[in-house]
């Protein structure tokens, strides 16, 4: 599963000069020069060691359908690509621009829970506390903050992705790791994420040896699940049949659009269901241009004589649905595929760790 990982020998040089600042940093919080400040709440960490693509969010999104059924949970994240600053409460009002994509996304997913961003994870937390007592949060999410250690959680969960783990990998810019791969004994659970259908228990014992966990952690393994498709502009469905549990593209052409870190997974699904598959992929988090609305307005009106739509991943709907440039006439053939986690071979023992730690914090 690890054969296609592509390291650059050639920047080996910066990613060892990059390994010494990181290793520094990582220091002077373990001598306690930098400090590490704890809640009087339990606060769950979920992050990762490398760059993007491991799926912090829905990670973070089985974790609040989990918890959120008997505590008041909030997510904190640091809203990346926002163009605000500071600590920022999501509302019925909020857009992307003002959150970020993936805590939009769990806003509007969880209304019911408590969702928040702010760069300064420490300050963040104390609003979250300080918000009035049928507000304050019960338990607090903390989304991408392996290496945020100005806050210690008091359960920290770490992503790896099963088709790039990070004991194959390498520091950036050789690699895609942010830290070394023996920092990861600072989690105490550890996810490999994505696995295949084929994932076998024989793949989850090479799996558990090379990652060498130490004594005070649990190793688990999940895969996605991809659920309806969705329009991103409701109400606007073109389609005169209800969006079914199975795709249904098989005499359709399809256009997919993709702000990811990593969008083969979604690349793979959808080619079994539509032989006409094209694509436009951008960077994660990439708010779509004018140009990139042009392209798919043309792939719209070309396809003539036959079905048609416009498929995006979750966190881009969050994008498109604000995006000035998207002219009414297409809009009506957009949609979003979502994805959900799931649990494989020990999902009752996941459910218990993470049940019991919240129950009995003190």
């Amino acid at each position: 599963m690890t054969g296609n990982i592509q390291i650059n020998k050639g920047l080996y040089l910066p990613a060892w000069i990059y390994g010494l600042a990181v290793a520094l940093r990582n220091k002077l919080f373990d001598w306690g020069v930098f400090s590490s400040e704890t809640f009087p709440v339990p606060v769950i960490s979920i992050g990762n060691i490398s760059v993007g693509g491991t799926g912090k969010t829905p990670h973070t999104e089985y974790l609040i359908d989990l918890l959120s059924k008997k505590y008041r949970v909030a997510v904190l994240s640091r809203g990346y690509k926002r163009k605000t600053r500071g600590f920022v409460l999501a509302d019925e009002n909020s857009n992307s621009a003002q959150i970020g994509d993936e805590p939009l996304q769990m806003h509007r997913k969880f209304p019911s829970i408590t969702v928040a961003v702010d760069a300064n994870r420490r300050r963040g937390i104390r609003n979250l506390l300080n918000l009035p007592v049928n507000q304050k949060p019960e338990v607090i999410l903390l989304d991408d903050a392996f290496q945020h250690r100005y806050v210690k959680p008091s359960l920290s969960i770490l992503l790896t992705d099963s088709n790039r783990p990070f004991y194959d990998d390498y520091l950036l810019p050789a690699g895609r790791l942010r830290e070394k791969p023996e920092n990861h004994k600072r989690a105490d659970i550890i996810i490999c994420t994505k696995c295949p259908e084929s994932f076998t228990s024989a793949d989850c014992q090479i799996q558990t040896e090379k990652i060498n966990l130490l004594p005070h952690q649990q190793l688990f393994f999940s895969s996605y699940r991809y659920k309806n498709l969705q329009p991103v502009f409701p109400g606007t469905n073109p389609f005169k049949e209800e969006v079914s549990d199975r795709l249904n593209l098989e005499n359709e052409a399809v256009l997919l659009v993709a702000g990811l870190a990593d969008p083969s997974g979604l690349i793979e699904y959808l080619k079994k269901y539509t032989a006409d598959l094209q694509t436009i992929i951008c960077p994660d988090h990439h708010y779509f241009a004018q140009k990139d609305v042009q392209a798919m307005t043309d792939f719209i009106r070309t396809t003539a004589g036959r079905s048609k739509r416009v498929i995006a991943s979750e966190k881009d709907a969050m994008r498109l649905a604000n995006n000035p440039f998207i002219p009414d006439e297409i809009k009506a053939f957009i949609y979003y595929l979502p994805i959900e986690v799931v649990m494989l071979f020990d999902k009752n023992i996941f459910t218990q760790k993470i049940e019991s730690h919240v129950g009995k914090f003190k």
